[in-house]
């Protein structure tokens, strides 16, 4: 189980216009299509889906595009999130050098659209007051409020444990998984930016070195740190090594990650992944130090 913290919603240029954008530019939306739960061609829905369909139960909709189904209150709302689930699907999937010809099975995402739904959600199925969307055993769920113009970044993050896990299964380690989805949600709104127009780069917090985790504690964590002055670095740091291990070597990264969800321990991966790169895991904790945290107190942008 994957949650999307309300503090961590960054990004807010992107996120004050970006599921309206998309939808305006975007003339199929993505092949949004609704139609009654009885004619999609996916009705397999989880535990949470289930408890998620009780809320208001006559007023759902439902709808599918290419790679997802989708369970809504307002098409108006739904729409746009089909475009850049969709989008954020394509950029994934490149991330990871995946071919998607063959999808034969789609994701099911749950859509929001007024905050005392959600809160009741998050109480049904017992989820931490903080969550800000979430992605369990294939399905995600998000809240997406109507008359919120400020959408956040939390999409692009979900979406891609959604297609993680759709790719990789639940083999992937936690650090890694919330590291990667905020590396990708980050190089994926930049590009959606720029196929606009827009001057976008990915952006990309420093680590403070103060509170830094080391390498073999962040890679050995199983669940969020208790402390929660400590979550925010959490997702800092495990995206900054996710971003430092992709500039060092880009095939190694991937190699990294199939290792990983094939369940090797994290220093067999690495030295599969990484042959002769990295000595030990404190090599490779005081390079990533290194790059997580030399521009503190800046924001970081690349290519």
């Amino acid at each position: 189980m994957f949650t999307r913290p309300l503090l961590r919603l960054a990004a807010a240029a992107f996120a004050l216009f970006g599921a309206t954008a998309a939808y305006a530019q975007n003339t199929t939306s993505g092949n949004f299509t609704e139609v009654p739960f009885d004619r999609l061609t996916d009705r397999a829905v989880g535990q949470l889906g289930f408890r998620a369909l009780t809320i208001r139960k006559a007023d759902w909709k439902h709808a599918e595009s290419a790679h997802f189904v989708y369970h809504f209150f307002q098409s108006f709302v739904a729409a746009p999130v089909s475009v850049e689930a969709e989008f954020f699907y394509s950029i994934v999937a490149k991330e990871l050098g995946k071919d998607t010809s063959q999808w034969p099975k789609k994701c099911h995402i749950y859509i929001f659209d007024k905050a005392e739904d959600w809160d009741s959600f998050r109480i049904a199925g017992q989820l931490d007051p903080w969550t800000g969307g979430l992605c369990a055993g294939g399905e995600l769920f998000i809240p997406r409020i109507a008359e919120s113009k400020w959408k956040g970044d939390t999409l692009g993050h979900e979406v891609t444990h959604l297609v993680v896990f759709r790719f990789f299964g639940i083999g992937i380690p936690l650090w890694l998984n919330e590291g990667f989805a905020e590396y990708a949600a980050s190089r994926g709104y930049a590009s959606f930016w720029r196929a606009r127009g827009y001057s976008a780069r990915p952006k990309s917090q420093a680590v403070n070195p103060a509170k830094w985790i080391p390498i073999a504690d962040l890679t050995g964590l199983t669940n969020y740190p208790v402390d929660v002055t400590q979550v925010h670095t959490f997702y800092n740091e495990s995206e900054r090594v996710v971003r430092y291990l992709s500039s060092v070597d880009k095939p190694g990264f991937l190699r990294l990650f199939e290792a990983m969800a094939q369940g090797n321990r994290f220093d067999v991966a690495l030295n599969r992944a990484f042959p002769g790169r990295f000595s030990s895991l404190n090599a490779l904790d005081a390079a990533a130090k290194e790059y997580a945290t030399k521009d503190h107190g800046t924001t970081m942008q690349d290519q």
